[in-house]
């Protein structure tokens, strides 16, 4: 890698100067008559084949943000190709970058974005761009340097879980005194809760299991469920989606953490509840809809047959 410099100081290199310093060059693409200034200008252009890396913000006219690579995991980059033939003003803009380029513009959403700017700007909104590019990189070199940002970004992650896993305990045993629920904890974080012990061999991983289950989050709301009286009584009946027990491979990873790990305490007849902290759920990401990020979610099951 040719550039040691963090990434947080490249971005204040490349962003922070570009939002307080003054302008000192400008010039117009000749497609779309976009004016766009230097903040600074570099001179060293990637060779064909090499990537140019670089941040960008994009804020609507009242400088709210609607993207920026300061909150991504990685920075922005492309392949340099000096025959790409732009289209439009803003592949002008990226086309013709340098390392060490500094650049501030402002135009319309349509003319950023074009046909497919977001829903929630109309097509005249303004839209500002700042945009720095901050280095040059080989396939080998970029290769490295997305491994290494993975390898910190998985490092940050299990932190983060471990932090969520010991507050969310706390949420999670307020909830279960609360209730009056006789309540287990596994070493990972599961609470569960057999409400009947079922019969047969304990299951082992690789066996399946049909499973009825009902899904909430923490203040009541279901969300998902295998049968169809409950979500017909909840509104969330789904009439293109069968409600049947869920054929679950068990300890192969097919389901979240927390089920995964739930299930194989289970028999056949069982019934339970198991409470879920995020990080064995569906963690920062959350699955969209109604399961939010960080949320901690609680299933009723039933293990209705066991098949080895």
């Amino acid at each position: 890698m040719k550039n040691n410099n963090s990434l947080l100081a490249l971005i204040v290199l490349t962003l922070g100067v570009a939002l307080v310093s003054s302008c000192q060059k400008k010039k117009v693409t000749e497609k779309d008559g976009i004016e766009y200034a230097y903040v600074s200008e570099g001179n060293e252009t990637a060779p064909n084949g090499d990537f140019l890396l670089y941040n960008l913000e994009i804020t609507n006219g009242d400088d709210s943000v609607i993207y920026s690579t300061a909150s991504q995991p990685f920075p922005g980059y492309l392949m340099a190709n000096d025959s790409i033939t732009p289209t439009n003003g803003m592949d002008e803009i990226f086309l013709n970058l340098k390392k060490g380029d500094s650049i501030a513009f402002e135009s319309t959403a349509k003319i950023i974005f074009g046909e497919n700017f977001p829903p929630f700007l109309k097509e005249d909104d303004v839209v500002k761009v700042r945009l720095g590019a901050f280095e040059i990189m080989d396939q080998v070199e970029i290769e490295a340097f997305f491994n290494q940002t993975m390898e910190a970004e998985e490092l940050k992650r299990a932190d983060r879980a471990k932090e969520l896993l010991v507050e969310e305990a706390k949420t999670i045993e307020a909830y279960v005194a609360e209730k009056g629920l006789d309540a287990n904890k596994t070493e990972s974080g599961l609470y569960y809760v057999i409400e009947e012990e079922g019969t047969g061999e304990p299951v082992t991983p690789g066996t399946t299991m049909n499973v009825n289950y009902a899904g909430y989050l923490l203040d009541g709301t279901l969300f998902d469920t295998s049968i169809e009286e409950l979500a017909k009584e909840h509104d969330v009946y789904n009439p293109q989606r069968p409600y049947e027990p869920l054929p679950v491979n068990v300890g192969m990873g097919q389901v979240i953490p927390g089920w995964d790990e739930g299930l194989l305490l289970l028999k056949k007849g069982s019934k339970g509840k198991f409470l879920i902290p995020s990080p064995l759920a569906y963690g920062e990401n959350g699955a969209g809809g109604m399961i939010g990020p960080n949320s901690i979610l609680i299933f009723d099951v039933e293990v209705v047959d066991v098949q080895k």
